[in-house]
């Protein structure tokens, strides 16, 4: 299933949890890392653990090497509700398969963040490391590491390296969250331009964003009238080379249009 909204809620804030959950994000992930302090991080584990036992939603938890990881590890183990672990600064395709043996046979699907230098060194490993569905582009991390702003030009770079990876890999794209919360207008011109680079869809700070990021990554009707007369016009010349509205439709004309299809089903 493709994502286009993953709804970050703090670990430290169980109250928040179930209405994270009513926000009508594709995901609800319960933050164990950046949104819980350390001296929280073993009741905001427990409480997560709890609440994921009972309703689904997903968890990013502590990076390898912190002194919270394992113990993260152990307490999702076989939680049947998880709908995916995400593990932040993800800088090799070993990280990912250390995790993926920690948790055991038949765990919830992994998603990585890649927010450093090397980890976008490493990212065509990372995005195909085996069991791997999905990437979260952790651009305000990224933009410390390399002593930038968070402007479109400085993040250009790592945006589109990440971009050809996961397309190479077969995995999803998540943009960093948009961080003014109090701008619409300003996340869904800035989300449909990483849907127009690649990026699968935008993680969110906050429930009010998740509507503005579905609307931009929604393709409107007239995108999907379009696509559709793309198919009909290809499926008539059986293959061969065809026009519509004065256009060649060729193979990748085809593809990018059944693209649109699959996203407008499932939006």
């Amino acid at each position: 299933m493709i994502h286009r909204s993953l709804l970050f809620v703090p670990g430290a804030r169980p109250e928040r949890f179930e209405k994270a959950l009513a926000a009508g994000a594709d995901v609800t992930c319960i933050d164990l890392e950046d949104g819980t302090p350390p001296q929280s991080k073993d009741e905001a584990r427990a409480a997560t653990a709890a609440f994921v036992a009972e309703r689904p939603a997903a968890v990013r938890i502590n990076g390898v090497g912190t002194p919270w990881f394992e113990a993260d590890v152990e307490a999702l183990k076989g939680i049947a509700g998880l709908t995916l672990i995400m593990l932040p600064k993800a800088e090799s395709a070993e990280q990912v398969a250390l995790l993926s043996e920690k948790l055991g046979p038949g765990h919830a699907p992994l998603w990585v963040v890649i927010e450093s230098t090397e980890g976008l060194k490493n990212a065509w490993a990372v995005a195909a490391a085996p069991g791997l569905e999905g990437v979260l582009f952790g651009g305000a991390d990224y933009s410390v590491d390399i002593g930038s702003d968070m402007e479109w030009d400085a993040l250009a770079y790592a945006r589109g390296r990440l971009v050809a990876a996961c397309a190479r890999a077969g995995v999803q794209l998540l943009d960093v969250p948009f961080l003014d919360v109090r701008d619409p207008d300003g996340l869904i011109a800035a989300t449909r331009r990483v849907r127009a680079m690649g990026f699968t869809g935008r993680a969110c700070i906050h429930p009010d964003q998740v509507r503005g990021v579905h609307e931009a990554l929604t393709p409107t009707p007239a995108q999907v009238e379009h696509a559709n007369k793309v198919v009909e016009t290809f499926e008539a010349a059986q293959g061969g080379p065809a026009l519509l509205n004065g256009k060649l439709i060729d193979l990748p004309i085809l593809r990018a249009a059944e693209r649109v299809l699959d996203t407008a089903k499932r939006s």
